[in-house]
């Protein structure tokens, strides 16, 4: 009964099951992996946000570039403020702001882009306070450059003259007059008033959408591997049910061109004939019947004077 499986069209569905499965379960185990990665990376960004409340701070020149390590860290720097920009559409605390960006031109002509606060409304350079003339020396988080449509970076173009939608070195090589570098620094304590913007989780590290939607394909290809399994046994199934009618001489399905499939033996056709009582058929030969007929005419004898 079992001998289609031997047949071309199943070991085609055969092979495809067997490679099937093993492919849905490597692909749910990897995006499950991904997810405990990122599980991972929030508790370590937690934990390195922690410690650097208290680890003392470090030159700058020796926090570059920016990893997943060094984000988040203290650093210093010491410069003279230049052109100041602000940034619109940030929220803090549930309030919608702009941040108050002022670049710190450092030895060696290079500006670090430096977030000395927030304040609340819509970006007006009025509210912004000047930054402090002379030499300074800040200290701050050490963030990465933003991606526009990240972490709550705006995508909106054609801002005013003065503003920037992202704090990244592509964003204000075009709006300053000097070379900036590739990573920027938020205040620990905000200048004259404005509140401190607190340091960004790295990228790719929380507990974000992102990182749910990994763990949601891990259940869908665990459902697929199922669903493959549960199709193969579905048309195993189907395929007995046919063979077993087959084997009985029912075939439901088959056309009335193909041939009797009422499964009842047929009578074959005698052309005229009478059935006796028992319901056997007995045919009658006409042909026959007719010569006689005339032979026993042609014996009979005359009967004229």
């Amino acid at each position: 009964m079992y001998r289609f499986l031997l047949t071309p069209r199943w070991w085609g569905i055969n092979v495809f099951v067997l490679l099937a499965i093993p492919f849905c379960i490597f692909m749910g185990s990897w995006q499950l992996g991904r997810f405990e990665d990122r599980v991972q990376d929030h508790r370590t960004a937690d934990k390195a946000a922690s410690a650097a409340k208290t680890d003392p701070a470090r030159p700058l020149a020796g926090m570059l570039p920016v990893t997943t390590q060094t984000s988040g860290k203290q650093t210093l720097a010491t410069g003279r403020y230049g052109k100041q920009l602000l940034v619109p559409d940030r929220e803090l605390d549930g309030r919608q702001g702009f941040y108050v960006l002022t670049l710190l031109r450092v030895d060696g002509g290079k500006a670090l882009p430096v977030v000395r606060g927030w304040l609340p409304g819509a970006a007006d350079p009025a509210k912004a306070p000047a930054a402090p003339g002379g030499e300074v020396t800040v200290t701050g988080a050490l963030q990465a450059s933003e991606s526009p449509g990240s972490n709550g970076v705006s995508t909106a173009g054609g801002l005013p003259s003065g503003q920037t939608a992202a704090i990244s070195a592509a964003s204000l090589v075009n709006l300053v007059p000097y070379t900036p570098y590739d990573a920027w620094i938020t205040l620990d304590k905000a200048d004259a008033g404005m509140k401190a913007v607190p340091p960004a989780a790295p990228q790719n590290t929380g507990l974000d959408l992102k990182a749910f939607q990994n763990l949601g394909y891990t259940g869908e290809w665990f459902v697929f591997a199922g669903f493959v399994v549960f199709m193969w046994f579905r048309l195993l199934r189907r395929e007995v049910e046919f063979a077993r009618d087959a084997e009985l001489g029912l075939f439901p399905d088959a056309s009335p061109g193909e041939g009797n499939t009422s499964g009842s033996a047929s009578v074959p056709e005698t052309g005229a004939g009478d059935t006796d009582g028992e319901g056997e058929v007995t045919t009658v030969d006409r042909d026959g019947d007719r010569a006689r007929d005339e032979a026993a005419g042609d014996a009979t004898p005359s009967t004229s004077a």
